[in-house]
């Protein structure tokens, strides 16, 4: 009787054998130009691993990716913590960093952890202390986009009997941010604005997770975030962690997980 991991890995290699041959990287929604950057560097004879890496940094440096990385919505201080995870199909090895403040490329740093020692995840000041000694540049994630975001939220908070925290001339019939925001920032136009209004209602679950399968059969992924908006200072997701926010294995296949990271973990979502 077939066990339910034999079977995964019959109906794997018989989608590998459909399609020998082929370099593949696929990603979730918000990770087309990962994808096409990827492809290109496996054709180019890079690792799946680097590929991986090297596609989800366009996500990570990109501050209109509120999701990830450089401009991510940062937790309920204003702070941006970024996670992210790696696994390296054909070795099996995986590094993963959590609660990383002021380095734009977490995946990056995750890689080093997987390489340069024989721990899996860094966290905190830990991560920020090793990214440092690798001559990773701090700088304030924070954008001016994202920071509005979150003082349209810190502002839309309630207390314990429900009454709204807005600002006079804030809780607008139309719940449009205005008064003292447009001072705070006159240069803002109404999409923004709105925009920011929507995100402080409804935060974003936002993640890229990227996985690459190049011509030998070799696989690896990537999974990173800035993780749930307006979390607590601290708080992780399932993204760098190995099994719930990322899997690779060789002889099965790959996945990775978005979307509530609580959940995920509850699970083993990947």
């Amino acid at each position: 009787m077939l066990t339910r991991r034999d079977w995964i890995g019959l109906s794997a290699s018989a989608a590998l054998g459909a399609a020998p041959g082929k370099t593949v990287a696929i990603a979730s929604g918000n990770g087309l130009r990962a994808c096409e950057r990827a492809v290109e560097m496996m054709r180019a004879g890079a690792d799946t691993l680097d590929a991986a890496i090297g596609g989800v940094n366009i996500n990570e440096e990109d501050p209109e990716d509120n999701s990830v990385g450089y401009g991510g919505l940062p937790n309920e201080d204003g702070v941006v913590e970024l996670d992210a995870s790696v696994m390296h199909g054909p070795t099996r090895r995986a590094g993963s960093v959590a609660s990383l403040r002021n380095i734009k490329t977490p995946s990056k740093v995750a890689k080093l952890v997987m390489e340069q020692t024989d721990h899996i995840m860094l966290v905190g000041e830990g991560a920020l202390r090793f990214a440092r000694a690798y001559g990773f540049r701090e700088e304030n994630l924070l954008t001016e986009k994202s920071r509005l975001a979150w003082l349209v939220w810190k502002r839309s908070l309630r207390d314990r009997e429900g009454h709204s925290n807005w600002s006079d001339g804030l809780d607008a019939p139309a719940g449009k941010p205005q008064a003292d925001l447009r001072l705070l920032f006159p240069g803002v136009d109404e999409a923004t604005l709105e925009w920011a209004w929507g995100v402080a209602q409804y935060p974003p679950a936002g993640t890229i997770n990227c996985l690459t399968l190049n011509s030998k059969g070799e696989m690896s992924g990537v999974t990173t975030t800035s993780g749930l908006a307006w979390k607590i200072a601290g708080r992780v997701g399932d993204s760098p962690i190995i099994g719930a926010g990322l899997y690779v294995d060789q002889d099965v296949g790959a996945a990775g997980s978005t979307g509530r990271g609580e959940e995920n973990i509850r699970i083993a979502g990947a």
